[in-house]
């Protein structure tokens, strides 16, 4: 059985932040150091353990977030390399799950980007300890101590030097291990103040050491791991390292932080585990001990094609050995662990059990979903994380086999595809019958057609994107319809009353019975509603999903021989259709949030851009030396292919990132446009 010792010996970060700033290369470089390999591999050249995927190497990025491992100096680090790209928030966010500390990269010289600012906020919601990790210190322009003063005014005076550079990004030196300057002096503040400044900083968390630093004018560093600890916990204090991953300067004090300073497992705050669902929800405490039944959470699912389907888990509590016997979530069929691995890169190492801190993976297991929670214990049935809050995938694709036959297959592919990532969606529009697949961005959705045809080898034909338009009504209303059919033998016959009214924007649909004396008897009422759905998803207007609706049935009339299911589906569709035309209805558009970073010159251009495309501007950040960062609302529908557009104002030097925001209605004379490209289909 594992001992207390063995989880007190794991580490666990995920490298996130925005793109181009050097994670993948920080991760060969800690690799390398820490004697995994013989040396850094390169992006360039597509030799790195982490961006393995023959779609990393062509599009030299990273777009999945990669497992490795390294054991230096008796302390296992289990390290997470994330894709910096706003689309591949699917792949980066879970893994702030399954860590103890979110290490936000920043490229020295683009300073901090909005990738950055995201993942300190959700890293703090989820009560992450942060660390800060400045990479490219060496590389011409960056300006270190204007980056340092930024990044305090961006998130807080709690980012505080864990150690300085020297001779222009050549070396780093410690600042809370050591207390003077005895050697080469930083290239800024001094090591005697960045040291007093993170002991005044730690002690602030506990009264008897504030007493004893201002009795006796220091600490001494050895003592203060427990309340280092706790001001990591709570976010008093958030470490700013420094290094240069291409010439490896501050890697080694960065390994000596990971090993000596950040929390292990026992030491940070606990998973967000509840049990029940909604308002009754209960948080429960799982403990990071060996000797408890488990739990763990699966962060991430893969579909290799070697080995199959594999659950990428995060063991919370208790022990996980081959031939262990576990559920998933409230599964009542255990099933048995027939192989354990702990990941590098592409290279599955097995290994003989799994403790609290581990990150692991389990093959051939069909049940394993994302999100899953697997346990050993019946009482644990309706245990589950508080759930992520993934950005809403409003970019759409119209998709279809190029090979005649071939659409089950599509589906089957899409199906594993989606269940890959959290941020994609499969739809089946069923009034123009064809499949959509939603993502975050133009990336994303080029990135599952790169994978269909590469790594599947299934051909597929594309159509313009589609926005995901709803329709909703500003007004009652009411509707009726009877459906009558007689075709020589028996007939079809109902007929529905109901009212309709707008609830507000995202209560979503209810539905109310008020049929009084059996006007409509009890067992068509499923049918009515079915019918009411129907409509809704077809759309009335335009096509599009109706929501924010109540519908109220209130009267009817049946036919003792001829009233079947299909005649009030039928009747409840076109009921609804009559009332919502009736209920000055309209088209609601998404709106996104726009957050483009750019040159200073380019910002007249980029906001008289964003105005003729009906975008707000709500503000401006400064982002680094020279650059600014624009932050404004648009429609969705006016920003297909804008980094082509951003780019030609920019001179390529423009990025921008998109989240949902809200819905509103659309111009009168684009939902006229809409409506006129839609014809209802009748289908009686």
């Amino acid at each position: 059985m594992a001992t207390h010792r063995d989880i007190a010996t794991r580490r666990t970060v995920a490298l996130v932040g925005p793109s181009a700033a050097g994670k993948t290369s920080l991760a060969e470089a800690l690799l390398w150091k820490a004697g995994v390999v013989g040396a850094p591999g390169s992006v360039e050249r597509g030799s790195t353990v982490s961006d393995h995927d023959p779609l990393e190497k062509k599009a030299l990025r990273s777009l999945n977030s990669t497992l490795m491992h390294f054991e230096h100096r008796g302390i296992l680090t289990h390290l997470i390399d994330t894709p910096g790209a706003a689309d591949c928030l699917g792949q980066s966010l879970p893994a702030l799950e399954a860590v103890e500390t979110a290490a936000i990269v920043i490229n020295a010289v683009t300073g901090i980007e909005p990738m950055a600012v995201r993942m300190m906020e959700w890293a703090k919601q989820r009560e992450r300890d942060r660390i800060i990790i400045v990479n490219k210190i060496d590389a011409q322009g960056a300006n270190l101590q204007g980056l340092v003063t930024r990044i305090q005014e961006v998130f807080g005076k709690e980012c505080l030097p864990m150690n300085l550079p020297s001779q222009k990004g050549e070396r780093v030196l410690d600042c809370f291990w050591k207390m003077k300057d005895d050697g080469p002096p930083p290239d800024f503040s001094s090591i005697e103040q960045a040291h007093r400044a993170l002991v005044e900083q730690v002690v602030e968390v506990d009264a008897a050491f504030v007493e004893r630093y201002l009795n006796d004018g220091d600490v001494d560093p050895a003592e203060l791991h427990a309340p280092l600890e706790q001001a990591l916990r709570e976010g008093h204090l958030v470490p700013i390292c420094f290094v240069s991953a291409r010439t490896g300067a501050g890697v080694p004090e960065l390994l000596d932080v990971i090993e000596r300073l950040l929390p292990d497992p026992t030491e940070s705050n606990p998973p967000a585990f509840l049990e029940g669902e909604g308002s009754s929800a209960k948080p429960v405490a799982a403990v990071a001990d060996a000797g408890k039944h488990v739990l763990a959470h699966v962060f991430k699912v893969t579909q290799d094609p070697y080995v199959g389907k594999m659950g990428v888990m995060r063991v919370h509590q208790g022990t996980i050995t081959r031939d262990s016997q576990l559920y998933v979530g409230d599964s009542r069929r255990p099933f048995k662990v027939g192989h354990l691995f702990m990941l590098q890169g592409r290279e599955l190492k097995e290994v003989a059990k799994a403790v609290p801190g581990d990150l692991c993976a389990i093959a051939k297991v069909e049940e394993l979903h994302y999100d899953a929670v697997l346990h050993d214990a019946a009482e644990d049935a309706h245990i589950h994380l508080k759930p992520l809050e993934f950005p809403v995938a409003v970019h759409g694709l119209a998709i279809s086999p190029k090979r005649r036959g071939d659409e089950q297959r599509l589906h089957d592919i899409l199906i594993k595809l989606v269940s890959e990532d959290p941020c994609l969606r499969v739809d089946h529009a069923a009034s123009t019958n064809e499949t959509v697949v939603y993502g975050l961005g133009e990336l994303h959705l080029r990135t599952l057609l790169d994978r269909l045809t590469d790594v599947h080898n299934c051909q597929v034909e594309t159509r313009p994107p589609r926005i995901a338009y709803r329709e909703t009504i500003t007004a009652p209303a009411e509707g009726h319809h009877r459906h009558k059919k007689q075709t020589g033998g028996a007939g079809q016959f109902g007929e529905v009353f109901l009212r309709i009214e707008p609830l507000p924007r995202g209560s979503g649909f209810e539905f109310v019975d008020e049929v009084k004396g059996g006007a409509i008897p009890h067992n068509f009422m499923p049918a009515v509603e079915k019918g009411v759905r129907l409509a809704m998803e077809q759309g009335v207007i335009a096509g599009y999903p109706v929501v924010d609706l109540k519908v109220v049935v209130y009267d009817g009339k049946h036919h003792t021989v001829d009233s079947k299911e299909i005649a009030f589906v039928t009747a409840a569709k076109k009921a609804l259709a009559s009332a919502v035309q009736s209920a000055r209805p309209c088209v609601l558009e998404p709106i996104v949030h726009v957050e483009i970073a750019a040159p200073e010159q380019h910002m007249g251009d980029i906001t008289g851009d964003l105005a003729s495309r009906r975008g707000q501007v709500s503000g401006t950040q400064s982002a680094s030396a020279g650059a600014l960062t624009v932050l404004a609302q648009a429609p969705l529908s006016e920003l297909a292919s804008y980094q082509s557009r951003l780019n030609s104002l920019t001179g390529g030097q423009g990025r921008y990132t998109i989240a949902f925001s809200h819905y509103e209605p659309v111009p009168p004379a684009v939902q006229a446009q809409l409506a006129s490209q839609y014809k209802i289909r009748d289908d009686a």
